[in-house]
């Protein structure tokens, strides 16, 4: 298939890099590779890590200086859910939402370890195809109580520096 696009997650622990299912979750890659060439993503942080389940980020609300809770913003608009057939395994990327199956924006999370209960009921939409160990650092990062009591805020940033869309072998979208 041509367009095939891949997209690099530089992060101060190291670079993972993504593959997405555009066929089966058309809006939702498209979503995401939008808000990564216009930048929305770079200097954000990965503010839920929960080890054996998954690590979470793409809150603007997470970059240094913001005022408002981490894991509270979004890009300003919502997409509709694409629950598909793919299963929450390892390594597979997905988008995080409230209560409501439509409220995803940009919160996405990458799942550390297999998560069935959240098949058909979360987009699943690409998976890590390298960088597996930079999954294990930062899903091995130190947590404490967040906002909610949930141990899982990061005691130290795991920075989300930049997102590089690699399309056909050639760059695009934000530098850093």
């Amino acid at each position: 298939m041509s367009n095939e696009q891949t997209a690099i997650l530089k992060t101060s622990l190291g670079e993972m890099t993504l593959a997405f299912w555009r066929e089966d979750a058309p809006k939702t890659v498209e979503n995401f590779l939008t808000l990564a060439r216009e930048g929305f993503y770079d200097g954000t942080a990965f503010h839920r890590i929960m080890k054996g389940f998954m690590i979470q980020g793409g809150c603007p609300h997470s970059k240094i200086g913001e005022k408002g809770i981490p894991g509270t913003g979004g890009p300003g608009h919502t997409i509709k859910a694409e629950f598909n057939a793919r299963p929450h395994k390892r390594g597979v990327i997905s988008m995080a939402r409230s209560q409501h199956p439509d409220s995803a924006g940009s919160q996405f999370f990458i799942c550390h370890g297999d998560a069935p209960f959240l098949d058909r009921n979360y987009t699943a939409f690409g998976v890590l195809v390298s960088g597996d160990e930079v999954l294990d650092k930062i899903a091995n990062t130190p947590v404490t109580a967040s906002f909610g009591g949930e141990k899982s805020s990061p005691a130290e940033r795991v920075e989300l520096i930049s997102v590089t869309i690699v399309e056909n072998g050639g760059e695009s979208g934000s530098d850093s």
